[in-house]
Parts: structure tokens; sequence; C-alpha cells
């Protein structure tokens, strides 16, 4: 008689094999995660809510209406989702892992490497238990579960489908097009703007530039068509996409995505919400980092093209989805503006009121340190390192000094922000007057470095854990003002400064004594 374990994998064997020909998770770890998550299917968790992965009901999931049961895991009577069919449920555990940035590493390995899926998990927080990943691979390995990795991959490929909640950013029918959990991050909105290629001249930005670091770009809607798809990376727009969406009053919207790296896609094709299209990239001759170029185009009953923010297009797919994503632009939530009041009457009022203060009370040194601690971002820095989270702490309360100093209003403080976080630099020339210039750049996994240029020359310095311990007294010392701080401050970095001239007097006096001795 079969084992239960062995019953499962029979019962269920054909829903793993289905999620790695469509998102490229390996049967075999799906199989295994499954097993233990689900006690073989007879948890009651995996009985009453067809959850065989212990996945719990997220702020998108409720919002969007989605079922839950109420069970005792870490705490008391926490929700868990709930779905239709055990196949839901490895879906969702599909898009979990694809669609959160958390687990990209594990999409870099081979479908045939379960060790490093199963270790990747364990990395990435998939569980508590420091036990995990060698459970998965001692489940994998005892049970010969390799061998429906194998099937998958002779069957080849499936196209998603979305026919299910899914996390936040995509719901349903509708996407966003690069997955977020909070925010996208706009670094140059739709309008007048300064031209990044041709500094002095201004020109019509007829999209959107949003954040990216090799990000799978989605579809935004069901049925959608591929209409052109261009290779040719001498172009300004470098490889790019363009899928065409219905409306019932014949009206068509069509989306064109640019500066792509990877093109997964071809003329012709018809593609759903969430359906990867691209990977982001940097190509084309007018772009100056990786980034995708989102822009939108109406195109009306009677043949009549216009360009329209896509902002206003984002806002409508949010809306449909009702998805819990905006777009955010130096602290700003873009598709505010656009928002259905009649829409917004449905939406719970918590997710309002989050949204108005996030709006309204966000300062620069805020809105920069949620840059660079937030995944969204896609500048994220780990701010579980606590040498780390001092150093973004200082980096922030710097920058938001050296903007008061300089009196900069909040639209320039905001728009300094960003670009300090997106570069990971900040100038500090005007907190350290003596100094020709200042900068600072902070790193992730080291500590910050300064780069000097005085009368001397040009130098630069990886500041100690105590210089930062220096800085931070002086910048959160609540009995200082702001010149009183700037004093301090350059005080620090002057000291830095003669520490450094020393150290080159001292090694040049060395290199006189031991040319003098050759002399001799």
């Amino acid at each position: 008689m079969a084992s239960v374990s062995q019953q499962y994998v029979e019962q269920y064997a054909e829903y793993a094999i289905e999620q790695q020909r469509k998102y490229g998770v390996p049967a075999s770890v799906t199989l295994a995660q499954g097993i233990l998550e689900s006690a073989n299917g007879r948890s009651q968790l995996s009985r009453e809510c067809n959850n065989h992965f212990g996945i719990k009901a997220g702020k998108s999931w409720l919002d969007a209406g989605g079922q839950y049961g109420l069970y005792t895991d870490d705490r008391p009577n926490e929700k868990f989702c709930k779905y239709a069919t055990v196949g839901d449920s490895y879906e969702h555990h599909s898009l979990i892992l694809k669609n959160n940035s958390r687990y990209s590493a594990c999409f870099a390995l081979a479908q045939d490497d379960y060790r490093g899926w199963c270790n990747g998990l364990q990395k990435a927080g998939y569980a508590s238990s420091k036990q995990y990943a060698s459970s998965l691979i001692s489940v994998i390995e005892r049970m010969d579960l390799t061998k429906y990795d194998r099937m998958a991959v002779e069957r080849g490929p499936l196209t998603p489908t979305f026919d299910i909640q899914t996390s936040a950013g995509q719901s349903g029918h509708y996407s966003f097009p690069v997955k977020r959990d909070e925010f996208m991050l706009v670094t140059s909105p739709y309008g007048n703007r300064k031209d990044p290629m041709n500094p002095g001249q201004t020109q019509f930005h007829k999209g959107v530039d949003i954040q990216c670091k090799g990000d799978s770009l989605l579809a935004t809607e069901d049925n959608g068509r591929v209409v052109s798809v261009n290779h040719n990376v001498n172009t300004g727009g470098g490889k790019s996409v363009t899928l065409e969406y219905g409306r019932p009053d014949g009206s068509k919207y069509q989306t064109t995505y640019m500066h792509l790296s990877e093109i997964a896609v071809k003329a012709g094709d018809t593609v759903n919400a969430g359906t990867k299209i691209g990977v982001s990239g940097n190509t084309g001759t007018r772009t100056t980092g990786e980034h995708l170029h989102f822009g939108v185009k109406l195109i009306g009953a009677d043949g009549t093209k216009r360009d329209i923010d896509p902002a206003a297009y984002l806002a409508e797919i949010a809306a449909k989805g009702n998805i819990a994503v905006t777009a955010m632009h130096n602290g700003n939530n873009l598709l505010a503006k656009y928002a259905d009041p009649t829409h917004q009457q449905d939406t719970p009022g918590e997710d309002m009121a989050i949204s108005e203060t996030f709006e309204e009370e966000m300062t620069p040194d805020g809105w920069m340190k949620k840059l660079l601690s937030s995944e969204d971002s896609g500048v994220n820095l780990p701010s579980n390192d606590p040498v780390m989270e001092m150093a973004i702490t200082m980096f922030t309360s710097l920058m938001a000094l050296a903007v008061q100093i300089d009196a900069k209003d909040r639209e320039e403080a905001m728009a300094l922000a960003t670009d300090a976080a997106v570069n990971r630099q900040i100038d500090l020339s005007s907190l350290t007057p003596g100094l020709k210039a200042c900068n600072l750049a902070i790193r992730e996994g080291q500590n910050p470095i300064l780069s000097i240029t005085d009368d001397r020359g040009s130098f630069n310095h990886e500041l100690t854990n105590a210089e930062m311990t220096r800085l931070s007294a002086a910048l959160n010392d609540a009995n200082l003002g702001n010149e009183a701080k700037q004093g301090r401050i350059a005080g620090i970095i002057n000291n830095i400064v003669v520490a450094n001239q020393m150290s080159q007097n001292f090694d040049r006096q060395m290199g006189n004594d031991q040319n003098q001795g050759l002399q001799r």
C-alpha cells in the first residue's frame, strides 16, 4: 500500500508539473513544500481552505475580497487564504514566488537545481525553520521527485493564465506593468521635463519612466494583442514592445514598453494580464540608465490617436482590478488625481487614509529613507544590518540638513531626495564650505565613502563605524540648531582631511628616508 506521502504525490503531481511549465518553479520543490506544509494534504488548513502552502491572507488579498480562514500559527486567529480548489492554491503559490523579489535569486537557477531552490527558499525566509531546506531536500531525494521536473521540461513551457486573485500589483484580469507590493517609483513623469540627453533643453515626455532592476515586464489586461516588436537597439527606445487592448465602445489602448534587455513575445501573440512580455534594461540611444519607459496611446473609435498620461491609464487599471499599488514621483501619488471618486467610495476608509497621509506628510529625508529601504523602489539597501541601518539613517539626515542649509523648497528637496536615493550619493559641499567638493556615497554591504577635493587634490575615505557614530550623534542632537550641526559635521570631515594630509606627509617622509638610505 502506498504511503500517505506517495498518495499525495500521485494526486497532485500534475498540478506541480503545470506550475513548472508556467512559471519555472521545479515540480519537485513544489511537491515537497506541499507535503510538508499541508501534512500530506491532511492538515486542517488544507482540508477546509484548500491551502496547501500555508499562505497567509495579506492586505491585497483581503482588499480584493479574497476568502480566508482563521487559524493559529505565530499568533491566534491569523487569516489564511482560502481557495476554491487545490489547483488555485498551487497557482497562487507559484505567483507569490515569481512576483516577489525576495525569491528572484531562485529563478536564476536551473530548473533541475532542486538543492539550490530549497536553500534559496530558506534564505529568502519562506519558513522560519533552520532545517527547512534540508527537510525539503530529504523529501525530494527519498521520493525521487526530480522525475517530475524532467517530465515538465519534456512537455515544454505553458503561457501563464491568471484566474484567481493574485498578490499586490496584480488582481484577477488586470496587472501593473511591473510587480510591486506598494508603489512603483517613477523617476520621470508624463509632461514637460529637462531633456536628460541634452542639458539646458526641455522636451515633452510622452510616458513615465519606472525604476527597474532586471524586472519582468507584464501585460496589463486580458485579451491583449502584440502589435509591434522592435529588436533594434540603435533606436531611441531600444528593444520595445507595443500591446493593444480593445474597449466596448470601439476605442483601443496601446501600451508601449521601451529599453528592454529581453523580449519574450512576438507580433501577433495574444497575452493576458500578468503575462511576461520581456525584461527591463538599458537599450536604446536615449537612455541614461536602466528603467522602463511606459507609454500609453488612446485610439478612438474613429481612428484618431493621442498620447495620454500613463498615470490615468494605471488609475483605471487599479480601479478595475482593485489593485492596492500606486505610482510615486518625488513622494507624490501620481494616480490620485485620476482616481474615480465612485471607486474611492467603495475602497476601505483605512486605505484612503494611508494614501492621503503618505502624500501629505512625507518629508524629504523620510522619502529618501523609504526609497533606500523599500524593495519596491528598485534601489533598496538591506536595513536588517545594524551598521547599514545606521549608514542609511545618517545618509538621509545629512541630505536633509544639506537641503535646509541651502534653503531648498519642498519640491526641490523631494527631487534631490529621489536623485540621492537612486544614485546613492549626496553632495555635502554646502556643509563643508572649506572644501572644493565633498560627496558621500552609500554602498550595499560596505561603509559609506567620502569623496573629498581640497587645495591639495582629491581622495576617497571609507568612513569607520566610529566616524559614522560621531556624525550621527551630531545630526541627532536635539539641542543643536542647523548651523551648529553644520559646524560639527564640517569639523568631523575636516579632521578626516587633516588625518589624510598627515598620512600623505608621513608616506612622503618615509619615501625620502628610504631614498637617502639608498644614496648612502
